[in-house]
């Protein structure tokens, strides 16, 4: 009973990943490859290094003091966010792993913009490459890997299908989206419209950037689609939210084990 797993960007939605394999785990599905993008990147690798222990604590852990440190706000240019503790963090706990001696098959996907293209990185060391795939253009500096200047792969792969299956050809993709939940999202423009007739401008790009989020999330899964996609209800929360791991991660597994028989019936095909 064995599938992939594409696991999709989404910031701090992110925490939700958890709750997806504390699930799957339990009903004994094994992953037989993981693939993700940004966040989905982080939660792929840490399953695939054993690591899934140290990013619940992370997670659960994460208050505003803390989150602050990881982001590391600057004014240098190329960024607002300089990141300098998430990669000690990575380097911590990912920085002697390589992608060849994982327990499964994992990939992190990134945009190279050089090239515009997406970028499957699946060989060499696995913290930059967990880097690069969270390195939100304007927000972290892009990552320079093999003369590739990478930033996050939802830029080109939302959630990462095509990833997966390339890493296991012939096992049943599984994908799990954390944007496809916008009308959700939008609920504070829909009130303050109602209430008011008048919107904040940065109320507008926001909802404009989260629909955006969800169209391409759906174009893309629309082009190479999963045997079967989770769009998990979470766009009531913020993805700049790092602060509510334990609902988000309640919400992963209890969406995981509402669809448990869909699960059951495709690894078993």
């Amino acid at each position: 009973m064995k599938l992939a797993l594409a696991l999709g960007g989404g910031a701090g939605l992110g925490w939700a990943h958890i709750g997806v394999l504390r699930a799957l785990e339990e009903a004994g599905i094994e992953i037989g490859a993981a693939a993700g993008t940004s966040i989905g990147a982080l939660a792929a690798v840490c399953l695939a290094a054993e690591r899934l222990d140290v990013l619940e604590d992370m997670a659960r852990t994460a208050n505003l003091r803390t989150v602050l440190r990881y982001l590391d706000p600057h004014l240098k240019s190329g960024a607002v966010l300089g990141g300098r503790e998430i990669a000690r963090q990575l380097e911590q706990h990912l920085g002697h792993a390589r992608f060849e001696s994982l327990a499964i098959p994992a990939a992190a996907v990134a945009a190279d913009l050089l090239t515009g293209e997406g970028c499957i990185i699946d060989h060499g060391s696995v913290a930059p490459a967990v880097r690069a795939s969270m390195a939100v253009p304007g927000v972290f500096f892009p990552v320079d890997i093999d003369g590739r200047l990478l930033v996050d792969g939802g830029a080109v792969m939302p959630v990462p299908v095509e990833a997966a299956r390339r890493l296991a050809p012939g096992l049943p993709v599984l994908a799990i989206n954390l944007l496809g939940d916008y009308h959700a999202r939008a609920y504070r423009v829909r009130d303050r419209w109602a209430e008011r007739k008048t919107l904040s401008a940065f109320g507008v790009m926001r909802a404009s950037a989260g629909l955006m989020l969800a169209h391409l999330t759906k174009q893309s899964l629309e082009l190479c689609p999963p045997d079967l996609e989770l769009s998990l209800p979470v766009g009531h929360i913020e993805p700049g939210n790092f602060t509510r791991a334990s609902e988000l991660i309640l919400i992963g597994r209890m969406a995981t084990q509402e669809a448990l028989p869909k699960i059951e019936a495709l690894v078993a095909a």
